[in-house]
């Protein structure tokens, strides 16, 4: 089966009818790199990060025939992977931004300044809470609207404009020497 021979709503239905073994596998191959890159951003923890990521398509497995293609694929795993750092965070109670995880700066910028600007970056981060944390990275990095952000979390759509608005906030005046104009 080629990468783009069936789209994701198609796989699932060949998943579900096991007409295709290789259909699900194919879904995980498409996305396991999206799933990982949010659940790194949100633990900071690479080694806990691939265990939730294969929790996450271990449930989405047995919850397949919950997916109801109201969204896309990659926004219902999304969502699973959320649930399943909330849970983790629930037990572990630690939260981190990884410095090495936050995507690169302008290779224009001289290296010492990237640095620097990834450094700074990270202690701001560090100072938002697990939902704003949550929200930045989706809308951010993932590149999500605030409906796909709130069909991930379950937040209300309300929720989510708060949740950047007040990371945005709070990263302002931590940022500001990067860019005077905030």
């Amino acid at each position: 089966m080629s990468d783009n021979e069936f789209s994701d709503s198609k796989l699932v239905v060949l998943a579900l009818a096991q007409d295709e073994p290789s259909a699900f596998g194919e879904l995980v191959r498409r996305h396991q790199s999206a799933v990982r890159h949010f659940l790194r951003h949100l633990c900071g923890d690479a080694a806990q990060a691939d265990d939730l990521a294969q929790d996450t398509f271990v449930n989405a497995f047995r919850s397949l025939r919950q997916f109801r293609g109201q969204s896309s694929f990659l926004t219902w795993l999304l969502g699973i992977a959320h649930n399943r750092y909330r849970n983790a965070r629930r037990l572990k109670r630690e939260v981190l931004f990884a410095p090495a995880d936050l995507p690169e700066a302008d290779p224009t910028v001289p290296e010492q300044q990237r640095s620097d600007l990834r450094s700074d970056l990270a202690d701001a981060l560090r100072l938002l809470d697990p939902d704003e944390q949550t929200a930045v990275h989706l809308f951010y990095h993932q590149d999500l609207s605030h409906p796909e952000i709130a069909s991930i979390t379950g937040w209300p759509l309300g929720t989510v404009k708060t949740y950047l608005a007040r990371a945005k906030e709070k990263l302002r005046p931590f940022l500001q020497a990067w860019n005077p104009k905030l």
